[in-house]
């Protein structure tokens, strides 16, 4: 099946993919990286433990990453934006 890659349509769901692939690559890297901070912990310093200052520091970003991706499209996303320019224009005519 062929896609006109010039549509409107077609731009905003390359531009989706291209969010998840984002994400997903984070999402691996991370695990990988923070995996191999561990065992380099365990193998080098095992009383003392500081994996987890990255792997939190870094977790934040990977959620704030997430939620741009997947949970600002639910919570303001064009549903959201279309509501409140209807609300917002609903006042002016008032």
């Amino acid at each position: 099946m062929e896609f006109d890659k010039e549509s409107q349509e077609y731009k905003e769901a390359k531009a989706r993919v291209d969010e998840l692939r984002g994400f997903w690559s984070h999402f691996v890297v991370y695990l990988i990286v923070n995996a191999g901070l561990l065992i380099i912990n365990l193998i080098t310093s095992p009383h003392q433990l500081w994996f987890y200052w990255p792997l939190i520091g870094w977790g934040i970003g990977l959620f704030a990453h997430g939620f741009h991706v997947f949970g600002a499209q639910r919570i303001m996303g064009k549903d959201w934006e279309e509501r409140k320019i209807k609300k917002y224009m609903e006042r002016k005519t008032k």
